[in-house]
């Protein structure tokens, strides 16, 4: 763990996500207080809005809320009341900001407009003072701490079990709030887990693909978003679904595929592309499950072992970047806070 921790901002925070987490676990108490209000409102439907790494949270989220929720979902597009100036009725809505920094002019305005426009807002943010928090009327803090890291990894997983602990909460859901409690320990012994074959072969390939399905289709497009920006080469995030809607044809053994696979309903359409995949020769990394060929610590609850599996794909992502001479804390063209509107 030393060595780990002393490798890079990224590596040292990857490292802190299992205690960050045990962290925000036990603040039970903001998350009645969001519950309490949220259950008074009662919304129609949840509005997700967010960019890059806060966006794949929010798709990670939509699943759930639909799922365990039976809340229709919708993912904002901040361009309409920011370039288009033309703000949708928000009433009966519970409009979701999520945002590292809380500071991305795009991400403000959609919630002061979307609170203006009717809808009860929520802010789960890493700063809990920062501009998104202000405007929102409920703020779910996730208490990563500092991260110094351009590329996010303790706020994004972090942000995903903040959201999962709210809607474990609402859904009066036992068995998922268990999982989610198994987290820490799970996410301490996934550090160990080395990806670092996939990363590499990520690396040299002209592009990538990712896949998964339901509860993982966030993290798939989290974890091609990483391979993109820290080791600087293209990477597709697709459902393990829509794969097979035309950009199969594009893989070849030269074009390497992470399958994430966690142990329910979804599995066996996972599975079968994996054979699929397997049988045509392609070049497959699978995490979880029976046939997985990536180091994993076995099936958890299958809404967490998505978000656990980002943590070893995190570490191959630095490790092999670092090898590559690039600096993990700092890709190119790339800023803590984005400023878009």
């Amino acid at each position: 763990m030393a060595d780990l921790a002393a490798a890079s901002a990224m590596a040292r925070e990857i490292a802190e996500i299992p205690a960050a987490a045990a962290r925000l676990l036990a603040r039970t108490e903001v998350i009645a207080t969001i519950v309490a209000r949220v259950e008074r409102a009662k919304p129609r439907m949840v509005v997700f809005c967010g960019r890059g790494s806060s966006g794949h949270v929010g798709v990670y989220l939509r699943y759930l809320v639909e799922a365990r929720l039976g809340l229709l979902v919708s993912n904002a597009a901040p361009s309409v009341v920011t370039a288009y100036r033309r703000p949708p009725d928000m009433r009966d809505a519970l409009f979701v900001v999520v945002s590292q920094s809380g500071r991305s002019p795009d991400l403000v305005t959609a919630t002061r407009v979307a609170r203006a426009a009717g809808a009860l807002t929520l802010a789960i943010v890493n700063e809990e003072r920062s501009p998104a928090a202000a405007e929102a009327e409920l703020v779910l803090p996730v208490g990563a701490g500092p991260e110094r890291a351009v590329a996010a990894t303790k706020t994004v997983v972090l942000s995903m079990i903040a959201g999962a602990q709210l809607v474990a909460a609402l859904a009066r859901d036992d068995d998922l709030n268990d999982g989610l409690q198994q987290m820490p320990p799970r996410l301490s012994r996934v550090l160990a887990c080395d990806w670092s074959a996939w990363a590499a072969r990520a690396a040299d390939a002209a592009v990538s693909f990712v896949a998964g399905r339901g509860y993982a289709l966030g993290c798939v497009r989290e974890v091609a978003l990483k391979v993109a920006e820290t080791l600087r080469v293209p990477a597709l995030g697709y459902s393990a679904a829509e794969l097979r809607h035309g950009p199969r044809a594009s893989i070849t053994p030269a074009t390497p595929v992470l399958v994430l696979r966690q142990n329910d309903e979804a599995a066996a359409a996972v599975d079968d592309l994996v054979r699929d995949l397997d049988a045509a020769g392609e070049t497959v990394f699978t995490a979880g499950g029976a046939g997985g060929t990536l180091p994993w610590i076995g099936d958890g609850h299958p809404v967490c072992d998505p978000v656990a599996m980002l943590v070893p794909a995190y570490l191959a992502i630095e490790a092999v970047a670092r090898r590559r001479g690039f600096d993990p804390d700092n890709p190119p063209h790339l800023s803590k806070v984005t400023h878009t509107l």
